[in-house]
């Protein structure tokens, strides 16, 4: 990328991924890092003069390194446990593919290869073809531009050839329509069964009125994002999905408040406080 890419074109959900990134850059650079993420600092290096120029109040703060430090903090600490959901899926399989449904401008792949893994990045047109000018594929390593509900991007899994598939939708499926992300759960589970799925979700009461509202509000007062990117999937409780079909199975839970990490400051209060835990989380699935 140089510096006649001046334009940045994306939707107020796509400009999350570089929200995301920026947080693990920032992380990364800081005392005692979260997480390492040096394949991101390098993006970010080739970025800001770009973003410096940006007509986004987001973008530009971006540049600035000017991000709330919970948002930071809350970031890592959930790159850092994919990562984990990962690496311990490949630790008996070390030739499974792991499909990042939403990547945005994630460099996971960077992060976790342990030389023989297969990787395919999945977001939509714009997403994927900004991140290709900043990191290069490889054999193992494949950018899929399209939406998750397309699924074309599927035959690239089949291609693979491994029945041991872990998709990972971290910060994405909350912004889908809550039908197409059902309909979504039950097809992965009948054409890869044995694959497993790790998967952000919000509590429902944060999609619908008054609460809808204010998390919508949130996101746009504290980070400069529009109105397009409120939650609309939630779940009621972190075993609904298994109602969906008796094939799919719960396999645990995580909250960053769990971590107790010594950056979540105060709010590590929370950890032991089940509404908070359950606002937004992750849940491990089985799809048999």
């Amino acid at each position: 990328m140089n510096a006649k890419d001046k334009k940045i074109l994306l939707s107020d959900v796509e400009e999350t991924g570089l929200l995301t990134l920026y947080c693990k850059v920032i992380e990364s650079q800081s005392e005692n890092p979260i997480i390492h993420d040096e394949k991101s600092v390098e993006m970010a290096q080739k970025l800001d003069p770009i973003l410096e120029k940006s007509n986004s109040k987001l973008l530009k703060r971006l540049a600035a390194r000017d991000l709330d430090q919970r948002a930071v903090v809350h970031i890592a600490l959930r790159a850092l446990r994919y990562d984990e959901y990962a690496l311990k899926f490949l630790k008996n399989k070390p030739n499974a593919a792991i499909v990042n449904i939403g990547c945005g401008m994630d460099s996971r792949f960077f992060r976790i290869d342990n030389g023989k893994l297969w990787f395919i990045d999945l977001d939509l047109p714009e997403m994927i073809n900004f991140k290709k000018k900043l990191l290069d594929e490889n054999d193992r390593y494949r950018m899929i531009a399209g939406s998750v509900f397309d699924y074309r991007w599927m035959d690239a899994v089949d291609r693979i050839g491994t029945q041991k598939v872990m998709f990972i939708a971290e910060g994405v499926f909350m912004y889908l329509d809550p039908d197409k992300v059902k309909q979504l759960v039950l097809d992965l589970r009948k054409r890869f069964p044995g694959s497993e799925l790790v998967c952000e979700v919000v509590k429902k009461q944060w999609t619908q009125g008054m609460w809808g509202k204010m998390a919508s509000a949130k996101m746009s007062n504290r980070l400069n994002m529009g109105e397009n990117a409120g939650f609309h999937f939630g779940l009621d409780h972190s075993r609904e999905m298994e109602a969906w079909h008796p094939g799919i199975q719960y396999q645990g839970e995580w909250s960053y408040f769990e971590t107790n990490h010594k950056k979540l400051g105060w709010m590590r209060i929370f950890k032991d406080w089940k509404y908070f835990k359950e606002t937004q989380y992750t849940v491990h699935y089985k799809l048999n």
